[in-house]
Formats: C-alpha cells, sequence, structure tokens
C-alpha cells in the first residue's frame, strides 16, 4: 500500500498549494480601502466688513445735506430772533419814530427766521406725518405771510402813522404767534424731535403769553425788555439747537 499512500498524500497536498493561490488571488483582485480627507473652505478675505457703529457723521450723502439744510435753517432762525429782540428791547417803549421804524424792519427779518423753523417742521414732519398735522403747518405759513406783508406794509410809514392796510392787517401779527404756539405743543406731541429740540419750542412759542401780558401790566417800557429777551431765550435758543444739534430733528 505504500504507492496508494503516496498518491494520496500528493494529492491533498496539490489542493492545499491550489487553496492558496486561488486565496491569494481573491485578496489581489478586491479593492484596496482609499481614506477620504475633506478640508474646510477657507474664509473669504475679499468681502467687505461692516460695522454695527455708526459715526455721527458718516451717512448717505442725502442724508448729510439734509442735516446741512437744516443747520442753515436753525442759523436764519437764531439770527432774526436776534435782530429783532435788540431792537426791542432798545425802543420797545417807543411809539413813533426812528426807534419804531427799526423795530418794524427787523420784525420782517425775525418772520423770515419763523419761515426757517416752518420749513424745518416741514421738511422733518416735526408735527407728525398725518395730513392733518402737515395741514398745520401750512395754515401757519399762510397766516404768518399776510403778517409779514403787514410788516412791509408798515415801512413806508417810516415810523409814523401805519396806512389803512397795515392797521388792518395788524392781527395777523399776533395770530401767527397762536398758530405757533399750537405748532410747539403739535411738535412735543408728535415726537419725532428729540432731547431739547423736543421741547424747545413750547418755550419759545409762549411768546404771546408772556409778553403781551407783561407789556400791558408792567407797561411798554419794562415790558418790551421782557418780550425781547423772550425772542433771544425763546426763538434764538432754539434756531442754534437746530443749527447745532440738527440729527434731533432727523428719524430714519
Amino acid at each position: 500500500m505504500p504507492q496508494a499512500d503516496r498518491l494520496i498524500a500528493d494529492h491533498f497536498s496539490t489542493d492545499r498549494f491550489s487553496t492558496d493561490r486561488f486565496s491569494t488571488d481573491r485578496f489581489s483582485r478586491e479593492p484596496a480601502m482609499t481614506t477620504v480627507r475633506t478640508t474646510p473652505a477657507r474664509a473669504r478675505t475679499d468681502a467687505p466688513v461692516t460695522s454695527a457703529v455708526v459715526s455721527p457723521g458718516s451717512g448717505s450723502p442725502g442724508a448729510r445735506a439734509g442735516t446741512g439744510r437744516l443747520r442753515l435753517l436753525g442759523a436764519g432762525l437764531a439770527v432774526g430772533a436776534t435782530a429783532y429782540a435788540v431792537p426791542f428791547m432798545l425802543y420797545g417803549g417807543e411809539e413813533t419814530g426812528s426807534g419804531r421804524f427799526v423795530i418794524d424792519l427787523s420784525g420782517v427779518f425775525f418772520q423770515l427766521g419763523v419761515f426757517c423753523l416752518l420749513a424745518a417742521m416741514w421738511r422733518t414732519r416735526a408735527t407728525g406725518t398725518s395730513r392733518l398735522a402737515r395741514a398745520v403747518i401750512v395754515v401757519e405759513s399762510v397766516v404768518l405771510a399776510v403778517a409779514t406783508v403787514q410788516s412791509l406794509l408798515t415801512l413806508p410809514s417810516m415810523g409814523g402813522e401805519w396806512s389803512a392796510a397795515a392797521t388792518a392787517l395788524d392781527p395777523f401779527w399776533p395770530l401767527s404767534m397762536l398758530g405757533m404756539a399750537i405748532l410747539g405743543v403739535k411738535v412735543a406731541v408728535a415726537g419725532r424731535w428729540r432731547g431739547a429740540l423736543r421741547a424747545w419750542p413750547v418755550v419759545a412759542e409762549t411768546w404771546i403769553f408772556v409778553a403781551l401780558p407783561a407789556m400791558a401790566l408792567l407797561g411798554p417800557a419794562v415790558g418790551s425788555v421782557i418780550a425781547g429777551g423772550h425772542f433771544v431765550v425763546g426763538y434764538g435758543v432754539l434756531g442754534l439747537l437746530l443749527a447745532v444739534r440738527p440729527d434731533l430733528a432727523v428719524r430714519d
């Protein structure tokens, strides 16, 4: 039986080697495992950087131009009020003469300054955004225009007796001041102007409630000083506030 044992041994030995070969071929044909690596995208360096802090001088050119116009309007009010206040305090007791003429002439400058204030209120919608709030400014502008015409009609008299037309239109002066007092309350209630600029129109436009009683009770000499001083403290300071801090009148 030795020959038969050798054949059987050779047979199993061949199968073993064949199995190893097939095993090797199987693993060699399988694909190798790969490792996937991801790299995060780089942050862009060319993107614009925005800042949440806005400096007072920054803003669009239109916004800067708007505050520039408000500064001019405020300066116009301050100059007009001061130009009227000084002669009023100096010559307010005179009924006729050159002093009276100076007061009448300077009154025109004051009324032009008040027009500057009305323009600032209109531009910034200081009395509110409704049609009624805007209409109040229009009505006051008409009354003030008639009062300004009255002031111009007094100039030819050179401090003397007024003409019939100037006398007939004289009530529009106190009516225009009463209208400004109403606007002052509207500005305070609307709250579109901020800080001192919101409250000061009420102070300025109480002139009719301070000056007229003072002149009636204390006489023209003393009352005129109080009335003229009120122009400076009221309208003069209001114009100064508007010229220095126009940002308080601007809403985004």
